[in-house]
């Protein structure tokens, strides 16, 4: 008989609609515990999927004690993850943990060892590698069509943190007050998608500035990524005018435009702002449609996510993104600040300097 692996989840805030829509649609998969502080937001998410109230819980102490899970699903800020994910380990439930993982690469060891310790399944939620584009990417890379990988430029571009006087709404408040904000909150998904894709660099070299008025850590920066045969950079901003297509109009939501343009010793992947992917051959001559469009397709990337998640609980493969993998790509976006702070690069040891083989 097939299990039947029930979740409970810690946060019914902003993002957590995602994962339970693709919890939802997942066959074998029950969501059957909420947890929050804010019984409003709980009791909202609870009537949006069908939760009963007696299955409704103000603290993870109450959900861990009285409901009958297999799966906890921690979608909270990161100053709370140790304290949730040692507490779901030690009641023997398998993790899945929203980024940034950690605030500290300390805080991060500590609950891999937990969860190791306790014999549990731990998993980050690392989406934007699952996102339409960059599955698309990788499956290319790994077909070979461009041959060997040697230059990568990464751009990713918004007008938003310009927008965040204290008077405007805008979706996570709590961003103005992080002390770092663009590559905590956003970095470990590019730096894990571009291990994703090209595996993990041996050194990195960062600048970063602070643009808008409104915040309090950084809104923009470059980072160069070097590996024993190639190199590439992140060009990452979101006080940036430049790719901007289209009004913003009133309301401050992000508007993520993203770019990238892999080059190889027989072609050139390029994604454009506007979603399509192409290849451009070999002399330059032609350049053909891999996709017309893609898109940053959220609510899917956490379905293939989530579904990999349940997976690997069934066969007993790897998570891709396991917590003691997390660590690596936590090391790159530590790195990122004290390379910024100190002006100089920083070496990763016992990385392989190699685009991964599929």
């Amino acid at each position: 008989m097939t299990k039947r692996w029930k979740v409970g989840l810690v946060g019914t805030g902003y993002w957590s609609d995602k994962h339970l829509k693709a919890w939802s649609r997942i066959e074998g998969v029950e969501i059957a515990a909420l947890c929050n502080r804010s019984r409003a937001k709980l009791e909202a998410r609870a009537a949006e999927f069908g939760v009963p109230e007696n299955r409704l819980y103000g603290t993870i102490d109450e959900m861990l004690e009285d409901a009958d899970i297999d799966i906890v699903d921690i979608v909270t800020g990161p100053e709370t993850h140790v304290e949730f994910v040692t507490k779901a380990a030690a009641a023997g439930k398998h993790i899945m943990c929203q980024k940034p993982f950690a605030p500290t690469l300390e805080d991060a060891e500590r609950m891999v060892a937990a969860a190791r310790d306790a014999g549990a399944r731990l998993m980050v939620t690392e989406n934007w590698r699952w996102l339409m584009p960059f599955q698309l990417i990788k499956r290319t890379l790994d077909e070979g069509t461009i041959g060997k990988v040697k230059a990568v430029r990464y751009i990713h571009t918004d007008y938003y943190t310009p927008r965040f006087a204290p008077s405007v709404a805008i979706p996570q408040p709590f961003f103005r007050d992080m002390p770092k904000l663009l590559f905590y909150e956003m970095g470990v998904h590019w730096f894990d998608t571009w291990r994703f894709l090209f595996g993990t660099p041996k050194r990195l070299y960062a600048e970063t500035a602070t643009i808008s008025p409104h915040i309090a850590g950084e809104d923009s920066g470059v980072v160069v990524l070097g590996y024993e045969d190639f190199y590439g950079f992140l060009d990452m901003s979101w006080a940036t005018r430049q790719k901007l297509d289209r009004p913003l109009g009133d309301a401050v939501q992000p508007v993520h435009l993203e770019q990238m343009a892999i080059d190889g010793e027989n072609g050139t992947i390029k994604m454009y702002t506007d979603g399509r992917i192409t290849i451009v051959n070999r002399d330059g001559t032609d350049e053909r449609a891999l996709a017309e469009s893609t898109y940053l397709d959220h609510e899917e990337s956490h379905f293939r996510l989530q579904s990999h998640f349940v997976e690997c609980l069934e066969t007993g493969a790897e998570f891709q993104t396991s917590g003691e993998d997390n660590l690596v790509t936590l090391r790159m976006t530590f790195g990122t600040y004290e390379s910024a702070a100190e002006h100089r690069a920083i070496f990763f040891e016992g990385a392989g300097g190699e685009r991964d083989e599929a």
